[in-house]
């Protein structure tokens, strides 16, 4: 047996191997648009040929939708890193703030979530039911335990608060699309203070029932993360 074909089976080295791709594929998609990168592109740029790129994904649709699965899953590790430093990021206005900043920091994920058609072009109607499905699942389960814990206001519906919170979000969100970077922690200040006041109860909230919340919180992130990767094959950080 080749060593090349020794190497295709190191586990470390696939891994390191598909990282590779993806952030030369991100780079380009991010510079040049859907429409004009193609996988001799992606390939040229890894130093690699094309038929290694199709061992990991087997058409260019497969590659970019990981490309946007990773962002992804980046912004909400960074989400679930900032729980684990401070459990108060777990409150509405908190959450909120840092996936927005999260988002918007990352300019090919806000170009998928505002469905870039520059950026994207086809790739911009396709859609992953079951990731999508997760996604929602734990939106809510978040928002139930944050109303199970006081920490909403209880004259609306979870579903109530979870449609405007959502539409509001989107609504900050989707204004950064012609916002400069500068000023932009402002604009998540003032997207944290709106859901504040809208959505939020003000109780005095014990540490310790803080910090179980946070974990509790931490959990679901983890569970949709881990479910992420495994159904794109995405490698590890």
């Amino acid at each position: 047996m080749s060593a090349h074909v020794e190497r295709l089976r190191d586990p470390q080295q696939r891994a390191e191997r598909a990282t590779r791709i993806l952030d030369v594929a991100a780079d380009l998609l991010l510079r040049y648009g859907y429409r004009r990168v193609t996988m001799d592109d992606v390939a040229a740029g890894a130093g690699i040929g094309k038929g290694t790129v199709y061992l990991h994904w087997k058409t260019r649709e497969q590659l970019f939708g990981a490309v946007f699965a990773r962002e992804v899953l980046s912004a909400m590790d960074e989400l679930r890193q900032a729980l684990g430093q401070d459990p108060e990021a777990c409150l509405l206005h908190r959450f909120a703030r840092t996936y927005f900043l999260a988002i918007a920091n990352r300019p090919l994920l806000r170009g998928f979530l505002l469905a870039d058609p520059h950026l994207l072009g086809n790739l911009s109607g396709s859609a992953d039911t079951a990731r999508d499905d997760r996604h929602s699942a734990m939106a809510r389960d978040y928002l139930d335990l944050l109303a199970e814990h006081g920490l909403l206001r209880d004259d609306m519906h979870v579903d109530e608060i979870g449609y405007a919170y959502q539409a509001t979000f989107e609504g900050f969100l989707r204004a950064e699309a012609n916002a400069p970077a500068d000023g932009r922690d402002q604009r998540a200040d003032l997207l944290a203070q709106t859901i504040r006041r809208a959505f939020e109860s003000v109780p005095t909230y014990p540490d310790a029932a803080l910090r179980d919340l946070a974990a509790a919180t931490v959990t679901l992130l983890g569970d949709v993360i881990d479910a992420d990767r495994g159904e794109s094959g995405i490698p590890e950080a």
